[in-house]
């Protein structure tokens, strides 16, 4: 009998300290996640090469709104909803597209979390930047395709915070603090232009071909 309990005590202390284990270490972050169409090297380095290079500037102000978003992609999903759901892991939606559980991690900075109440949707490009590389130029409803393009590499699902400290600036003045993800935020930079067929200007050429140099 006595035997027995024992064996029954330390079976249960074993299943204990599993459970405990399982509570005190961290669910694995999600797995990284790029947006698609982010092409090689050589590609984006053809592409950086065909690129018009000049001062920037527009022929009016810019205004968030001359972008239209986030429009309706897919059923009940807008182009934010369905990035999040792109980009995630296990992600599940309510009836309005809504993400209600998943897990995100940011590339820019490698933060993970379950809450996509703390990720922003990055326009790679900013609208900003977009409006003062020729988009001031186009019609609002290339600028609306612009700014919900879910299909090339110009949305990121990133934590919030690194999104706001890169604000509009292009890479001569801004870089995510995360080295690692360096070469494909130029070359998806590089293609995003490429695509648009907007302008880069003298520095931030400099910046993106060093990077492809020395990160790719």
């Amino acid at each position: 009998m006595r035997t027995t309990r024992r064996r029954v005590f330390g079976f249960l202390s074993t299943a204990s300290a599993a459970v405990l284990l399982l509570v005190l270490v961290p669910a694995a972050p999600a797995a990284a996640a790029v947006p698609p169409g982010i092409p090689t090297k050589a590609t984006a380095q053809s592409q950086l090469n065909g690129l018009t290079v000049k001062s920037e500037g527009a022929s009016s102000d810019y205004d968030r709104s001359l972008f239209p978003h986030w429009v309706t992609i897919s059923g009940n999903c807008n182009a934010r909803e369905y990035v999040l759901r792109r980009d995630g892991s296990n992600v599940r939606t309510d009836d309005r597209c809504r993400a209600t559980s998943g897990s995100w991690y940011s590339e820019f900075d490698g933060v993970s979390t379950n809450d996509s109440s703390t990720f922003d949707i990055d326009h790679l490009v900013p609208l900003s930047e977009a409006w003062r590389s020729g988009a001031d130029r186009w019609s609002t409803t290339k600028r609306r395709d612009f700014a919900n393009d879910v299909n090339s590499p110009a949305l990121w699902a990133v934590n919030a915070s690194s999104n706001r400290a890169k604000g509009d600036q292009d890479p001569a003045d801004w870089m995510p603090p995360r080295t690692a993800i360096h070469c494909k935020y130029v070359k998806a930079w590089i293609n995003v232009k490429h695509r648009y067929n907007l302008a880069v200007n003298s520095a931030e050429k400099s910046a993106l071909q060093s990077t492809l140099n020395n990160r790719c």
